[in-house]
């Protein structure tokens, strides 16, 4: 081990980074030529795959319905998540255990089991909600519970949450505006952070989307599948659109939680 040299660790990982490069870098090359065949480039470049995509009503009205469906259920996430915590936290901080016992229990499930046993229960009777995307708003809150309240309740615990909670009622605020004014905005970097990275999850979500909506409320992922049998530089392109999509969101989560 003393032989080697010391830059050798920067090799492994610069070989380490262009494998896992490759596939992504060949299926960006793909989305851009006219014609690949048995040559090792491509014939030739053209960005009509592209323009072919975003000019797609089908796919715009696709990608418009997963945006609305995430920020539905980001939104459902905040308003019940948010005060779950701070009164966890406050109040009954003995109940923080089960509390991250309880918010693993989606993954428990299978969603394959979990829509089927959602389709016997909502095809029909009172509340037929198959195929609307109230029904995915609520299963895909599940799937965004663990990711926002574990990263709430860690920021909440690096901040004095009863000594701020003391001097504001010290100096005659109630709990519900002492939470408000001053415990909220100590909350607002984990708070950002947990919504782009559930965002850029959701907008890959299938299994819960395909099986209870599918076609009737197409979104992102069950157009990308339903293409499959298309061009593939077409597919490729709707890959890379997608890729860096959540490429941008993970930036940006990581940005707002430094």
């Amino acid at each position: 081990m003393r032989d080697l040299k010391p830059g050798w660790p920067k090799w492994v990982l610069g070989a380490l980074v262009a494998t896992l490069l490759l596939p992504l870098l060949a299926t960006f090359l793909y989305s851009i030529s006219t014609r690949w065949g048995a040559t090792l480039l491509p014939d030739g470049f053209t960005l009509d795959w592209y323009l072919k995509l975003w000019g797609d009503p089908r796919f715009l009205a696709a990608f418009g319905r997963s945006l609305l469906v995430c920020f539905a259920t980001l939104l459902l996430g905040t308003l019940v998540l948010v005060p779950t915590v701070l009164v966890v936290d406050y109040y009954f901080p003995k109940l923080d255990p089960w509390m991250n016992l309880l918010i693993l229990l989606p993954f428990a499930v299978p969603p394959v089991v979990s829509s089927v046993g959602l389709l016997q229960i909502y095809a029909d009777g009172p509340l037929p909600l198959i195929g609307t995307p109230w029904i995915l708003v609520g299963t895909w809150f599940t799937i965004v519970l663990p990711f926002m309240y574990r990263a709430l309740a860690n920021n909440l615990q690096g901040i004095p949450l009863k000594d701020l909670m003391d001097a504001a009622h010290l100096l005659g605020a109630s709990s519900a505006r002492a939470f408000a004014m001053v415990v909220l905005p100590c909350l607002r970097k984990g708070l950002l952070a947990a919504l782009f990275l559930s965002l850029s999850f959701l907008l890959g979500e299938f299994v819960f989307a395909n099986m209870l909506v599918g076609t009737r409320y197409e979104t992102l992922q069950v157009y990308l599948y339903n293409m499959r049998a298309t061009s593939g530089h077409f597919t490729s392109a709707l890959v890379m659109s997608y890729f860096l999509l959540t490429l941008l969101l993970t930036w940006a989560a990581n940005r707002f939680h430094r």
